[in-house]
């Protein structure tokens, strides 16, 4: 076909209005525009600053913030489509990607619908369906268990929303105690995240690994079995870090074949055309069990671009358009890649999640930005671009991700060193994530080994992978970095010159104080200062001297800070920002501070045994009541927040003298949720 046909394909459907947000809009752009079409981004109100919209030819704003008044109002964003004049819808994945009642919507409407039909989403969207075809077609499955025919020795088996994903209705039972109310509780999630409160029943495999197998199929018959990745790294049964190739796969002989050929007939059972995904459930031996087929767009897609050199949102646009694939073959794989997916979460606390302002977002030695990498190095997808005096604001309506970053190398352990050092050594401040968990992870030796499972995560292991990455003594001496910097940084105000001594005074030895909150406890850093300038370590970091302090680099560019301790010279980078957040960087590891006022303001201080509330949310439950006696961790409410369930726990026993909330309230973080009086 001449590039002449081609263009006029493609014009068919320009503008695309693409019906998502975040990195997967800015994905979504990058490929259109490389394609020459033009697009139009819808955004809710919480978004209207976002690079997305700025990004898009066009923009149409979904009155409201929330999901269900924006993302997922179908019409609404097909009367947006209408007004903008689109010809083609792209949904991205999420939100209504996988809804057919949606892509059937679109096409009545006159539009291109840019994914499976209405009829292969409806097919696959009921996974108890599915599976029943999936058998149909030769592919391997477990087999659905009723909740009445389950007896203990059946245990564990994985409660799973029929209409759900990316983890959520999904529950683990481990105990005939609570089949039932985990049951219920699985069911009662997927009705608030997908409007569909079915659920099923299956074995749990505990050693199993994440396969999946990413499709592309066109309307002339070709279907392409592009190549497999490996998502066994999860937490809650979503997706944490993945590679293609699967090191599993790569081990066993002849099993990429039969993968291959097992997706390619799941696809030929729902006549499927477009991207989509099959995921299967592997064991050690090779055997392999199909549970799902996603029919979109997966968030792990850059890894199987990176070892193939495909655009597959390109080829998204060209199926679409009525064109064939290139060729009745993909290109072949080409070394590793492996993504990290960056949360504003908190791991060692329940997987909490963070909000508020992300003061900077920065990685070293990114070499493509929403395509590739064409050679080895670094692909940064994010949907956040803070920049100095502007931070980006991370609410609570929508996903936690922060950020994709992706490698790719000739080899598995060219591409996990090169991730590994990415995360280490990236500018990440003004919220929690979970940067050090995804750093940890890549070094662990049974990792890098590939001898891992979909339980790598388990409680015990994660206690020790969600460390911080400086630990207790590395701490210390950025505190002390980072009070040398503010005086420092003082000092350059009140008389600016280009190096500033640490401490420099005219008087002998003094004391100052500088207090700052780290992973949410307070801290008291003490310096001791001479006359010719130098800083001494504190209480905690004894020893430490400030050599020097360097301004030169600017606001921008941090606050150089070298500190000498047991002979050994290493320089601490210091950020300091308006709202008083305070990053340390450096080869220790990242040490996130917020300063705090010299003096204590005593109306702030919540009353004792207050428990506060960790995240903005919304109150979904209150298990307990006034003048009822609780002990250490029994859960007392149950909040909402970014589309999961957390649950409020009492940190020690007592009694409850306060609940200041009600069910349906909003809440903001810091709020009193509860008052347990313990006895002296």
């Amino acid at each position: 076909m001449s590039n002449d046909t081609d263009m006029c394909a493609e014009d068919s459907i320009a503008p695309v209005l693409i019906a998502n947000r975040g990195e997967i809009a800015r994905r979504v752009i990058a490929a259109a525009r490389l394609r020459g079409l033009p697009t139009i981004a819808v955004h809710s109100d919480a978004d209207t600053h976002a690079p997305f919209v700025a990004e898009a030819d066009a923009a149409v704003r979904l009155p409201g913030v929330t999901p269900t008044q924006t993302y997922l109002n179908a019409e609404l964003i097909l009367e947006a489509a209408r007004r903008a004049g689109a010809r083609s819808v792209h949904p991205g994945y999420g939100f209504l990607s996988e809804n057919a009642q949606f892509a059937q919507a679109v096409i009545d409407a006159g539009l291109t619908w840019i994914g499976p039909s209405p009829e292969s989403i409806t097919a696959m969207g009921s996974k108890t369906r599915a599976k029943e075809m999936m058998a149909a077609a030769g592919v391997p499955v477990l087999g659905n268990l009723h909740v009445e025919e389950i007896t203990a020795d059946m245990l564990p088996v994985l409660v799973k929303a029929s209409a759900g994903g990316g983890g959520r209705g999904m529950r683990v039972v481990r105990d005939m105690d609570s089949l039932e109310r985990e049951y219920r509780g699985a069911a009662a999630e997927a009705k608030s995240a997908f409007g569909d409160a079915t659920v099923f029943i299956e074995r749990f495999i505990e050693s199993g690994r994440h396969i999946e197998v990413q499709l592309m199929a066109d309307a002339h018959g070709t279907v392409w079995a592009v190549g497999e990745r490996e998502c066994s790294i999860q937490r809650r049964h979503q997706k944490v870090i993945e590679e293609a190739p699967s090191p599993l796969v790569a081990a066993i002989p002849g099993m990429r074949e039969r993968l291959f050929e097992a997706a390619r007939a799941a696809a030929r059972a729902v006549e499927y055309t477009g991207a989509g995904t099959v995921e299967f459930l592997a064991d050690e031996t090779g055997d392999f069990f199909f549970l799902e087929m996603n029919t979109r767009l997966q968030v792990e897609h850059p890894v199987t671009e990176a070892t193939t050199g495909l655009d597959l949102v390109a080829l998204q646009f060209d199926v679409a358009a009525g064109l064939p694939l290139p060729g009745q073959a993909p290109p072949p794989i080409r070394g590793w890649s492996l993504e990290a997916r960056l949360y504003a979460e908190d791991p060692a606390n329940d997987w909490q999640p963070s909000s508020g302002e992300l003061t900077r977002l920065e990685f070293d030695d990114v070499t493509s930005t929403f395509s590739g990498p064409a050679v080895p190095g670094v692909r940064l997808d994010t949907g956040f671009e803070p920049t100095l005096g502007c931070p980006a604001s991370v609410g609570t309506h929508y996903d936690a991700m922060l950020a994709k970053v992706i490698t790719w190398a000739p080899t598995r352990a060219e591409a996990v060193g090169r991730l590994s050092a990415a995360l280490r050594r990236a500018r990440i401040h003004g919220l929690g994530t979970n940067r050090d968990l995804l750093v940890r992870i890549l070094d662990d030796t049974g990792f890098r080994s590939g001898q891992f499972d979909t339980s790598f995560l388990s409680p015990q292991r994660l206690a020790q992978l969600s460390r911080p990455l400086a630990e207790d003594d590395a701490l210390a001496v950025s505190m002390f970095a980072a009070a040398v910097a503010l005086e420092a940084k003082t000092a350059a105000e009140d008389m600016p010159t280009p190096t500033v001594p640490a401490g420099f005074r005219n008087v002998g030895t003094t004391t100052t104080s500088h207090r700052f909150r780290h992973r949410g406890e307070e801290v008291t850093v003490r310096l001791q200062r001479s006359r010719g300038g130098t800083a001494h370590g504190t209480e905690t970091a004894t020893g430490a001297v400030a050599l020097d302090v360097d301004l030169r680099r600017g606001s921008g560019d941090g606050i150089i800070v070298r500190v000498e301790r047991d002979q050994v010279v290493r320089p601490f980078t210091v950020h300091t920002y308006p709202n008083g957040v305070i990053g340390v960087d450096s080869g220790q590891g990242p040490v996130d501070l917020f300063e705090l006022p010299r003096y204590e303001d005593p109306s702030q201080v919540a009353s004792q045994g207050s428990l506060l509330s960790p995240m903005p949310g919304s109150i979904i439950a209150i298990h307990v009541e006034v003048g009822q006696e609780v002990t250490a961790g029994q859960i007392l409410l149950s909040m909402e927040a970014m589309k999961m369930e957390h649950a409020v726990r009492a940190g020690a026993d007592g009694v409850v003298t306060e609940l200041p909330v009600a069910v349906g309230d909003q809440v903001d973080s810091g709020r009193v949720l509860a008052v347990v009086h313990s006895p002296e």
